[in-house]
């Protein structure tokens, strides 16, 4: 080969004809253009060079961006990817080095007239990358000069090779009539189909060495697109050869590792690490192994968090287990009694849970504190349910454990074939003039005559929407205080089975609700309580309605100014690391 043009020591024993040759000067450019000119911004290393850790350098940029083939049209040497995939847990500096990509792509990849792109699920998260790489041009006199910043328009301008990094619409339809030469795509695990994907690569046609570089982390199996290109991915990363195309940078810890076990740093025997330290190359460089282990004891108590670990620090692509709640756990929960008088005249908050025929219906109060005591940490639930005779009747599996609860006063058994209303409205209204209800949340998809009447009688309701984005924290709560031991729910059998029942709804990147069409068996009291909890995060001495509370009415501006950094400092800090007489 000439001009030091070599077989590639990155790509496979046997390397397909034409394919993986290697130009350790292109790889020594991307490296030091990225060394010399971009800097960090975030954080005490704010303004410091972005010295690449080996990793970064060796696993990522030098394979990348050095690994050639021949091209018979050009009759030059071009960068043989057109896709890299990298994957590796979430904080080890993925968005960072996709600005840093970016402003090579814009200003240092050679190419006249440049169109770098960033992309992900909405213009918000792409506009990560693009806030990081524009501070990045900010903090750098050189870059600062030459380069443009429109921050109306999202974009940075290089007008001496008329070339833009810009960032696009999450659809489609923003990327129609684009020419890239480079795309950043951040968090494919967000994606909820392809068509943003091949939309962008497909406007490569007439770009010499075009490249689409996609970030991620794993995500749950039902991330359908982001799972199809993980896989492929790993069938690439085994035999190169397949998709000569493609580079791959994957750290997964295995599914059969102890997710609680640390593992091992990169060493002889393992150049990689094992364990954690596998999935998160940059632990003890700029990641804390502190924040993983504070992460793991949460995980430990909570089912959920424990998935979320797995997915997003051990970047495993974990499937939603069949229960939801540790019943062990939830018994622990189960003393002391609750005594309903010992209540009487307390603050609480309600959630409803209406069924539009015949079927269950709950309802559940949330009181801050304990059974005795309301300033104690913790919540005490005091849930009811109703349900038609005729459904009972018809549930000879359960029509033994439902007589009991119905004797025993925790379940009311409605005569007639469609759920009573009359009857839950009564019980509602004594609850009413017992107990102070702040507010009561339902489901607005399945309002009833029933919510009406009672908001005439002042209560207030707040409708809660059944979607992961709303329910995600009130589950998030309902675990930490059942870790905490603070759910005190004084056995109550109904509430049991159903707590027994959840299975949850996952969406690709983590947010949670309970599933009844997973769950098969009632949880319509999880549900209220699920609703309840929402209502927690309500201001309390203030109408549902409001949107924003000011926190700062204690403070003057002044006073609130002197807690930001002083614009003399970071004067300083560039003034160092830039001096005059570059």
């Amino acid at each position: 080969m000439n001009d030091g043009i070599v077989l590639s020591p990155f790509g496979p024993i046997e390397p397909r004809e034409g394919f993986f040759y290697y130009d350790e000067k292109k790889a020594t450019h991307a490296i030091n253009f990225i060394e010399k000119l971009i800097v960090h911004t975030k954080g005490r290393h704010a303004g410091a060079p972005f010295l690449l850790d080996p990793w970064q350098k060796n696993e990522i940029v030098r394979p990348l961006f050095g690994t050639v083939m021949w091209d018979d049209q050009y009759e030059e040497y071009v960068r043989q990817y057109r896709i890299a995939w990298l994957e590796m847990a979430r904080k080890n500096g993925k968005s960072e080095l996709l600005s840093a990509f970016a402003l090579l792509g814009l200003v240092g990849d050679f190419e006249e007239s440049a169109e770098v792109y960033s992309v992900a699920v909405d213009r918000d998260q792409a506009g990560l990358v693009y806030n990081t790489a524009k501070r990045m041009v900010e903090l750098n006199p050189i870059l600062n000069k030459r380069l443009e910043i429109i921050d109306s328009k999202k974009r940075i301008i290089d007008r001496k090779t008329n070339s833009f990094y810009q960032v696009l619409p999450g659809d489609a339809a923003g990327a129609l009539g684009t020419n890239p030469s480079m795309v950043l795509f951040d968090e494919v695990l967000t994606q909820r189909d392809r068509h943003l994907w091949d939309s962008m690569r497909q406007g490569f046609g007439t770009r010499r060495q075009p490249i689409m570089i996609a970030a991620t982390t794993a995500a749950y199996r039902t991330a359908a697109f982001a799972l199809e290109e993980h896989e492929h991915s790993l069938r690439v990363r085994d035999d190169q050869n397949m998709d000569p195309a493609r580079f791959v940078f994957a750290r997964n810890v295995p599914d059969d590792w102890d997710w609680k076990d640390e593992g091992k740093p990169p060493s002889a025997e393992h150049p990689k690490g094992t364990g954690w330290y596998l999935a998160n190359p940059a632990l003890g460089s700029f990641l804390n192994i502190n924040n993983l282990r504070a992460e793991a004891m949460e995980a430990a108590e909570k089912p959920t968090a424990q998935n979320a670990f797995r997915v997003f620090r051990l970047n495993q692509w974990v499937s939603q287990a069949n229960r939801w709640l540790d019943m062990h756990l939830w018994d622990e929960n189960g003393s002391p009694k609750v005594d309903r008088d010992r209540l009487k005249g307390r603050p609480c908050y309600a959630g409803i849970d209406l069924a539009a025929t015949g079927d269950f219906n709950a309802w559940v109060l949330l009181f801050p504190g304990t059974p005795t005591d309301p300033e104690a940490d913790g919540w005490t639930v005091v849930p009811h349910f109703w349900v038609p005779r005729p459904a009972v009747e018809k549930r000879s599996n359960m029509k033994a454990s439902f007589e009991v609860w119905e004797r025993e006063g925790f379940l009311t058994v409605t005569e007639g074939p469609t759920t009573d209303f009359k009857a839950i409205f009564r019980h509602i209204a004594q609850d009413a003039e017992t107990f102070r209800i702040r507010f009561f949340g339902y489901d607005p998809w399945n309002a009833t005559q029933l919510v009406n009447e009672l908001e005439e009688h002042g209560l207030t309701a707040v409708k809660v929407p059944q979607s992961a984005a709303r329910l995600n924290d009130p589950c998030k709560a309902i675990e930490s205080a059942l870790a905490a031991r603070g759910l005190h729910h004084g056995g109550h059998p109904v509430l049991r089975w159903m707590a027994d029942n959840v299975e949850l709804d996952v969406t690709g990147d983590g947010l949670v609700k309970p599933s009844k069409a997973k769950s098969g068996e009632k949880i319509d009291g999880i549900a209220a309580l699920a609703n309840a909890f929402f209502l927690t995060a309500l201001p309390a001495e203030e109408e549902a309605h409001v949107t924003f509370v000011n926190f700062n009415d204690d403070f003057t501006d002044a006073e609130l100014e002197a807690l930001l950094t002083p614009a003399k400092r970071q004067e300083e800090r560039e003034a160092h690391f830039f001096p005059d007489d570059d």
